[in-house]
């Protein structure tokens, strides 16, 4: 029997790690002034959500790598879903620095459209390798559908200190 390749205590330690990066540009209680000094659209969640609804998405998300990474080596897939997860991460942590530390709601906007085309192609791997993963990662999709269209039309109706554009 193969051994667990990817355990609780790895998950655990990739969800501090990114959400630790992610909480330095912003603060702990991220910048709410900041979010809400931006003219949005009228579907834009309050700030006060996303910090739950990021907890249950990098929840499932971490729970449906848990399943993919631990399948045999050679399940067709499961590497392509390793790296998409990974580059979801990434953007995950990014985020915050481009949006907050840099102030950048265009650069927020090209990260948040990015994690949205990752997390399609995840969603897609995903129901091929194991349909649980795609299921536990579909959450993501759905709320980075949102995210996008509110990060983009922030991005077009206010300006960027960034680009200093506005």
């Amino acid at each position: 029997m193969e051994s667990k390749k990817f355990t609780v205590w790895h998950a655990v330690l990739l969800f501090i790690v990114a959400n630790a990066i992610s909480a330095i540009p912003a603060g702990i209680y991220g910048e709410e002034v900041f979010y809400n000094s931006f003219q949005q659209p009228a579907i834009a969640p309050p700030d006060w959500l996303f910090a739950p609804v990021w907890f249950f998405l990098n929840v499932t998300s971490l729970w449906a790598l848990y399943i993919v990474a631990n399948l045999p080596r050679n399940t067709p897939g499961r590497l392509a879903f390793i790296r998409l997860e990974a580059a979801g991460w990434v953007l995950f942590s990014a985020f915050a620095l481009v949006y907050f530390g840099l102030k950048s709601p265009i650069l927020g906007a090209a990260d948040t459209v990015a994690g949205l085309v990752v997390v399609g192609y995840s969603v897609l791997v995903g129901f091929r390798v194991e349909a649980k993963a795609g299921w536990l990662v579909l959450p993501r999709l759905l709320w980075l559908l949102l995210a996008a269209y509110v990060s983009v039309y922030v991005a077009v109706n206010n300006k960027d200190a960034f680009f200093a554009i506005g």
